[in-house]
């Protein structure tokens, strides 16, 4: 491993400075490194010597673009990437948070809100994707990092490049001494059998695997060996996650049991009915009053802000967007026109102005929508959320900030209580 850091250095010298290695897997080398031009600290990603043979720089290129162009509140994005001599690597965010691996290693199963929340919204980013025509390929808890409670999916682009090469993910895992024996755990049927040509439902087996375990403590299938994972995944029943935590609701152990059959077919459709499916479960409807499962149903009311039996009503008192050069003026700019490159935004974290730590949570719900709306119009690039987390309670002026992620349009808001209905 020193070798491969002394070569990174030595070629990147004059871009980014390599602080320590911070992980590594079966397929890469991930490395703490500062971006020198820009003065921050971002993720550099090397794939293996022996993945770089299989790819080759003009394939990686093309699929690390392709990942590049993803703009969603839930994907980490990629920075910038290429070659340091015939070391293959990528650059993203640095998030300081943990993976989702971290917090099951600490706390093994996870409260059920907890658990949906994070699936839904790793859902949000899959569906993005693959309304994009982009595969995931590799969703376990490792590339699931969670920062100030919300879900983010790192690595769109290495194993879809494996599989474009024609390299076996499968067979690349096995090899690497253990290294990633995680993957198998959650790898879909179809990509067990040594299928290239996998679609959106196989995210949905592999993010059906990781709620399993975040519930139960374990993946549906466990074993000594990868190749004994394989068999289970592609012969074996999934045993029910109530078996393991009785209180699981059944809906949502229905739920999860229909996206672990082994044909794509009698999966759900796609990865957001899976998670219409748990909504359901989330909003309390045909739960047991004075149930675990009737509580969700509480919380989920008390989120709408404003409502009857809410105890406070909370509102919206500043949104504003500042594009750089001129006076702030209304929130969203006009979307861009057939021909002309897509406006580029980005949506401050939210002030908690009510001086009571619960309505943080407001506060950061607030962000997230307003992310994922603004995601979904096709004339915006919006900034992910982890590019925007270090300007949390910042006195910075917006054209500043704007002009440090390189963006047309800064978005500021925050949230206070008001009244006691």
């Amino acid at each position: 491993m020193a070798e491969l850091l002394g070569r990174l250095q030595d070629s990147l010298a004059s871009r980014y400075r390599i602080h320590r290695e911070l992980g590594a897997g079966g397929m890469a080398v991930v490395f703490l490194a500062e971006d020198l031009r820009h003065r921050r600290q971002v993720a550099l990603k090397v794939l293996r010597p022996e993945l770089t043979a299989e790819i080759g720089p003009r394939r990686f290129e093309r699929e690390i673009e392709t990942a590049a162009r993803l703009s969603h509140p839930h994907i980490l994005p990629v920075m910038d990437s290429g070659a340091a001599g015939e070391l293959l690597y990528y650059v993203m965010p640095y998030v300081e948070g943990e993976s989702l691996r971290g917090r099951l290693t600490r706390e093994k199963q996870l409260p059920l809100d907890d658990a949906l929340g994070i699936t839904r919204e790793v859902a949000d980013a899959l569906s993005y994707a693959h309304g994009r025509g982009v595969v995931h390929r590799d969703i376990k808890p490792e590339n699931i990092l969670v920062q100030s409670g919300h879900a983010v999916v790192a690595d769109f682009g290495i194993a879809r490049a494996i599989a474009a090469a024609g390299a076996d993910t499968r067979t690349v895992t096995m090899t690497q001494a253990g290294a990633m024996m995680g993957t198998p755990a959650y790898m879909s049927p179809e990509q067990a059998a040594g299928s290239r040509e996998v679609d959106g439902r196989s995210d949905l087996y592999s993010l059906a695997c990781v709620l399993y375990e975040m519930l139960a403590g374990q993946p549906p299938f466990t074993g000594p060996t990868v190749e004994s994972l394989v068999h289970q995944h592609l012969t074996a029943a999934a045993p029910s996650v109530t078996t393991i935590r009785p209180a699981v609701p059944g809906r949502v152990a229905t739920a999860i049991a229909r996206a672990l059959v082994k044909t794509p077919a009698d999966r759900f459709a796609s990865v957001a009915q899976f998670a219409a499916a748990l909504a359901h479960q989330e909003s309390g409807a045909a739960s047991v009053p004075g149930s675990a499962a009737a509580r969700p149903a509480r919380r989920g009311r008390r989120r709408a802000w404003i409502g009857g039996a809410a105890a406070v009503t909370v509102a919206l008192v500043a949104l504003l967007v500042l594009r750089p050069g001129r006076e702030a003026h209304a929130p969203v700019p006009a979307p861009a026109m057939p021909g002309h490159p897509r406006s580029e935004i980005a949506v401050l974290p939210f002030q908690n102005l009510s001086g009571e730590g619960r309505y943080a949570y407001f506060a950061g719900g607030l962000q997230d929508e307003l992310l994922t709306q603004l995601s979904k119009i096709a004339a915006l690039k919006v900034i992910s959320r982890t590019s925007v987390m270090g300007y949390q309670g910042t006195s910075k002026p917006l054209k500043q900030i704007a002009s440090e992620l390189g963006v047309g349009s800064v978005v500021e808001g925050s949230v206070q209580v008001v009244g006691e209905r």
